[in-house]
Parts: C-alpha cells; structure tokens; sequence
C-alpha cells in the first residue's frame, strides 16, 4: 500500500519539524515557523497533489544494482579473487589488464556446468568480455587462470575502471601503484 507524504509550510523561514500524524494512512509532516527568527519573507503555497489509484498487480521495471562478478562460465560466479596487473601506454589511449586466479573455483564446478567460454565481467553497466583465457596446470591438475582484457580506447579504459572500481570495493581489493 503506498503512503502519500505532504509538506506544508507556513513560511520560508527556519522550521521545525513535528511527528507524523497519521489518518486513513495518510501521512502528513507540518512544518512551524519559528518564532525567534528575524526574517520577514513571503509566505510559501504549494500545490496540492493530486492521488493516483495503484493498481495492486501493475507490473513497473524495476532497477536493481547488480553485485560486480566475474564470471568464465555464464551464469556461474567465480568465487575467487584474483590478483590485477594493469598497464596502459604513455600516451593513455590504450591499455591491458591481466587477472591471475590462483585455484579459482571454476574448476570445482566446470565438470557439473560445463567448459570455460570466456572471462566476463559483469556489473551495473553490462558486460566486459575477453576470449583471451589461458589455464595453468601442474602435475596435469588445474592450479589456475590468467585472463587478459585490453582496452583500445580511453572509453574502453574508463568503462573498465568503473567495473575494476566497483569490483574492488566489493571484494575489499586495494590498488597499489609499482
């Protein structure tokens, strides 16, 4: 049930607020003028809004803030956190990012959901897609991923700092320049 919020002000002048009274489960905030204050202005009238019926059933698009993931198997998150290298040229147009997974969880579960078919990474703004997927192996047994993205652009490059930024502050990651 959606709650309707009116303001009413009897003044441009300072303000205090008082609790919300409630009837037929509409609220309302009053808001006084103070009496200590020394301003003379006009008088505030706002209009008074008018109330739409809610459809109980009406279906509205909602915007969800996706967590940042990375993903090698569509739809399965990987768990571990890899460690970054990033490198851009001198003159800032271009750049690489090489992301090193030390036994990432994808092993444990490729056999169940399927092969590796790429490195996504996934946030608000979409997806950022690399093929460049290369698995480490020792004594015949995965032990690890290193994926590589490059950016070609300066619109490339900001677009992956913000998923890099996001990413980062959501797994606790902390960028050390060399």
């Amino acid at each position: 049930m959606a709650t309707l919020h009116s303001l009413a002000l009897a003044s441009p002048v300072s303000h205090h607020l008082q609790q919300p009274r409630s009837s037929s489960g509409i609220v309302s905030w009053f808001v006084h003028r103070s009496a200590l204050s020394s301003f003379s202005g006009q008088s505030l009238r706002m209009p008074r809004l008018r109330l739409v019926p809610v459809r109980r059933n009406c279906h509205r698009p909602v915007t969800m803030m996706a967590k940042p993931k990375i993903q090698f198997i569509q739809g399965t998150d990987e768990q571990t956190i890899p460690d970054v290298r990033l490198t851009k040229s001198r003159d800032g147009t271009n750049g690489m990012a090489i992301f090193r997974f030390e036994q990432p969880s994808v092993f444990d579960s490729s056999g169940e959901v399927g092969d590796i078919t790429g490195f996504y990474m996934i946030d608000e703004e979409g997806v950022l897609q690399s093929v460049d997927v290369n698995a480490k192996f020792v004594n015949g047994k995965p032990a690890g991923i290193e994926a590589k993205y490059i950016m070609r652009t300066p619109r490339e490059w900001d677009r992956f700092m913000r998923f890099m930024e996001r990413y980062s502050n959501e797994n606790g990651l902390q960028f050390i320049k060399k």
